[in-house]
């Protein structure tokens, strides 16, 4: 892990170099990226609930700071859930395509009747079955 960090953070300024029309935030993000999926490789998982909504944030709350204390940004792929601890990695599927997103959760909610996990938009988008759904039912696992 520390040798890909490392090769990450070596090669860092010169993607940004590279990719002169992608910003500085996307670049971050697509490392981000990269680090959670070297992650979830590597980690076990524990079903944590099935059949559960999950709903995405407004993008109204872009900027904002969250319980954390981190500023949400809805293309990272975070989370808000009621009792998990910040810094939870929760593998959150789509039963109905078997997609799944790595999240971590930095935030407190969702404070609506029903719903399990608050998701950003990107992270939603990426399970979802069908474009302009709202809520969607999935399956939680805790990584360890």
């Amino acid at each position: 892990m520390m040798q890909l960090l490392r090769f990450i953070l070596f090669f860092f300024p010169f993607l940004i170099t590279a990719q002169q029309q992608t910003s500085k935030v996307d670049s971050l993000l697509q490392v981000q990226a990269v680090l959670v999926s070297y992650d979830s490789i590597n980690t076990t998982s524990k079903s944590y609930k099935t059949d559960v909504f999950a709903s995405y944030y407004s993008n109204k709350l872009n900027g904002r700071l969250t319980a954390s204390g981190k500023r949400f940004n809805n293309t990272a792929y975070t989370a808000a859930h009621k009792k998990l601890p910040f810094g939870t990695q929760v593998k959150v599927t789509n039963p109905k395509n078997n997609k799944f997103v790595v999240v971590t959760i930095t935030d407190r909610g969702p404070f609506s009747k029903g719903k399990e996990i608050d998701l950003t938009q990107r992270a939603f988008n990426e399970i979802t079955h069908q474009k302009g759904l709202g809520v969607l039912k999935v399956d939680l696992e805790v990584l360890e």
